[in-house]
């Protein structure tokens, strides 16, 4: 049997080579997939969170694995229908969206589906797709965007009208089918997208679209819109880029001449007086009918076009995608959020920023203006507002009344991680600076939290946890919890504040990493379920996984009387357990003794 890495490494190759994928479902039937695919999900958030059935994560073994593969080797598995959830969209609108969770088992199956796809095909996507890729995310595309887009003077903001419900399914196969000759694997990938929604315990048939939540779902979105990507770069591009170089403007070099015989005379004043208009002036053509320059990026659904030329033409550009994604690629433009704006005088909005072409005349770099036509990033103020609004009450910064239970260091570390996401966001912006606006909401608010909390007034808790420390601009002052640890171990520490509000042109990113050799080797859980043995009994008959939602739960002090299981994983500090079946039946029972010879609760294997 091929290890996972020899496989994935093989269907790369084909994808690198171009190569159609033949007999992949057989690759299905192969546990070292799914065991990488559960080393790789077992720690996401909805990993507990059941669906229509009540099976989680919880319970995971090799025999749940070779149950799954036999369905597969038979054809008999079956996708389950979502549960279907409505949840809150981003930015602070009122209107939900909908959110499918699926079980575990079909969780499972849609990764390794996932990491077939991923290995083959994304070594084929374009350079400037960027949405749910390896390596790549919202701070690639908008570098790309401050790097290559410089003289760009419209902005054509694109958007597709609820895109992930509309892909259409006959459309989806097609396309697979060009590349992927298994009509298994095919037919799997369609019942999955057809396996429809129970919504108030009713099942909905999925006439279009993947399932918002699924696993597989983003990855299938690329390969549909790869379609959009290839049409601009194979038929827009090559149409609407000509010229290498625009002409030289008549009246700018007009000047130059007037300038060096000025210079010439000797006449100062003139060279001065001339200097200036010449800045007033671009030094080439912007409307050289000889040059066009169209510049493309892509994150998802969202789609970003950068054109130097008329604005007839831009409509024109935009009519085209409109008539290729209804003709070709059955979705719609929304007209409302699908806008021509001028590069200059206006601002796009792109994966949250604000993108603008500068104008500046007086900023210099040697005898050159260097800021004119260059790009730039900015924080839209309505974030900061929306942003600061939930830390306020009647326009001014209020305590939050949920987290008044909770330890010191859980309120800075919960304001602290929601504030350094939005800080290390923002960080290609040049005026990120606003940010300290909401930094300032965000730490009166976790004072006045703190304050309440103790019967304290503001002052006091600032006096309390007031900090300096050390950062690669300097130092900083910030807010500062510390926890000590019994032993040798370091203290926790939980800080708010400290972060530099300035600009880095290449903000590090942290996306998810691709499969890359050896992971499963590497994965500590794995090799601790193919061990089969119990850790708390040392049993090797029928071993499962238990999980748990969070450590949190180990240390409640209303339990002194703390079960075996419970000490074990809280000196472990894991989230996770591999047991007996009877060992996990006992626990989910609530019994706190177990029959188990004596043993070392130590272990020298770092915990999840």
């Amino acid at each position: 049997m091929q290890s996972a890495e020899t496989v994935l490494d093989v269907i790369r190759k084909r994808g690198e080579q171009g190569l159609p994928l033949e007999r992949i479902y057989r690759q299905l039937f192969n546990p070292q997939l799914f065991l990488l695919a559960y080393g790789r999900i077992y720690r996401n958030s909805g990993s507990m969170t059941s669906g229509v059935t009540g099976e989680t994560v919880d319970g995971m073994s090799r025999a749940k694995i070779d149950a799954i593969t036999s369905a597969l080797r038979s054809e008999s598995y079956r996708w389950a229908p979502v549960k279907r959830v409505y949840i809150d969209k981003k930015g602070g609108a009122k209107k939900k969206r909908p959110l499918g969770l699926p079980t575990w088992s079909d969780k499972l199956v849609a990764e390794v589906v996932r990491l077939l796809l991923e290995a083959y095909y994304d070594v084929q996507f374009s350079d400037r797709s960027h949405g749910f890729r390896p390596r790549r995310g919202c701070h690639t595309a908008l570098q790309d965007v401050v790097k290559y887009w410089t003289g760009t003077r419209w902005f054509i903001e694109g958007d597709i009208s609820d895109c992930f419900g509309s892909l259409d399914h006959e459309v989806m196969i097609a396309i697979l089918g060009e590349k992927i000759h298994d009509g298994r694997f095919l037919r799997l990938i369609a019942a999955m997208l057809k396996a429809g929604y129970l919504e108030d315990w009713r099942w909905n048939a999925t006439l279009s679209g993947a399932p918002q939540g699924g696993i597989a779902s983003p990855i299938l979105s690329n390969i549909y819109l790869d379609r959009l990507d290839r049409f601009v770069e194979q038929k827009l591009l090559p149409d609407y880029n000509r010229g290498r170089l625009r002409r030289h403007h008549p009246e700018y070099h007009r000047i130059v001449s007037r300038e060096y015989w000025a210079r010439r005379r000797g006449d100062r004043d003139a060279v001065r007086q001339l200097r200036l208009q010449k800045r007033n002036l671009p030094s080439t053509d912007p409307y050289d009918p000889g040059y066009r320059r169209l510049r493309y990026v892509r994150y998802a659904d969202d789609w970003l076009l950068g054109f130097a030329g008329p604005k007839h033409e831009a409509e024109e550009i935009k009519a085209q995608i409109r008539a290729f994604l209804h003709d070709e690629l059955r979705l719609e433009l929304s007209e409302h959020k699908t806008l021509i704006t001028h590069a200059t005088s206006q601002a796009a909005r792109f994966l949250g920023y604000k993108v603008k072409a500068q104008r500046c005349d007086t900023k210099l770099t040697g005898p050159r203006r260097s800021a004119s036509g260059i790009i730039g990033l900015f924080v839209p103020r309505e974030v900061i507002r929306q942003r600061s609004a939930a830390y306020m009450s009647g326009g001014k910064p209020d305590q939050r009344g949920v987290l008044l239970h909770d330890s010191d260091f859980s309120i800075v570390a919960t304001y602290q991680a929601e504030y350094r996401g939005l800080a290390q966001y923002y960080l290609l912006a040049q005026d990120v600076w606003r940010l300290n606006r909401l930094r300032w909401v965000m730490e009166t608010s976790m004072l006045k939290t703190l304050a309440a909390k103790h019967k304290s007034t503001v002052s006091k808790m600032a006096r309390k946890y007031k900090a300096t420390i050390d950062s690669p601009d300097g130092p900083r002052k910030c807010f500062e919890v510390i926890v000590e640890r019994s032993g040798e171990k370091a203290p926790l520490v939980a800080r708010f504040g400290g972060i530099p509000l300035k600009r880095k042109r290449t903000a590090e990113l942290a996306d998810v990493m691709p499969w890359t050799p050896n992971q499963l080797s590497s994965n500590e859980l794995v090799k601790r379920l193919l061990a089969d043995t119990c850790e708390i009994c040392d049993s090797t008959k029928d071993v499962e996984v238990h999980h748990i939602r969070k450590l949190a739960d180990l240390n409640r002090t209303d339990r002194p009387d703390r079960p075996t299981w419970v000490r074990i994983m809280a000196m472990r500090r894991r989230k996770t357990l591999v047991v007996c079946r009877d060992c996990h039946v006992a626990i989910h029972a609530g019994r706190a003794t177990f029959s188990y010879r004596k043993r070392s609760l130590e272990s020298g294997v770092l915990g999840n």
